[in-house]
């Protein structure tokens, strides 16, 4: 088995990162198959992610992601590009989010698969 871990600092908060990785979820899930799932945390969330040859983790938190991922040994043969493609899918978020995306990023959050995202999003149209 290949193991992938790659490391991104940020200065985006939590909840801009975990906006930005449920974003990342999307993105992976319709490029590549993968069935995502977010577990919500106080000071980090988990998107776990699988498919047929790969199981991983991407921590976010509100300093950092850090991702995590097993290939399969006919997948394994793969790992630089997989790695990369990895890569490219997180900076490019990250980069969107120096550019003031914030709109695009958070509509693709709400898709997201996540008990309690449906949660926040109606809290947040109650008039107070």
């Amino acid at each position: 088995m290949a193991d992938i871990r790659i490391h991104r600092d940020h200065a985006l908060g939590l909840t801009r990162a975990r906006e930005i990785a449920w974003a990342w979820a999307e993105q992976v899930e319709e490029k590549f198959g993968m069935d995502c799932t977010v577990l919500e945390g106080e000071t980090s969330d988990t998107v776990a992610f699988t498919r047929s040859g790969v199981k991983g983790e991407l921590i976010v938190a509100a300093k950092h992601f850090e991702l995590h991922a097993k290939l399969g040994l006919l997948l394994g043969a793969f790992k630089t590009s997989i790695e990369g493609e990895i890569e490219k899918e997180l900076d490019s978020l990250l980069a969107a989010e120096s550019s003031a995306k914030p709109a695009k990023v958070a509509k693709a959050a709400t898709k997201v698969a996540s008990p309690k995202a449906p949660a926040k999003a109606a809290a947040k149209k109650k008039p107070t």
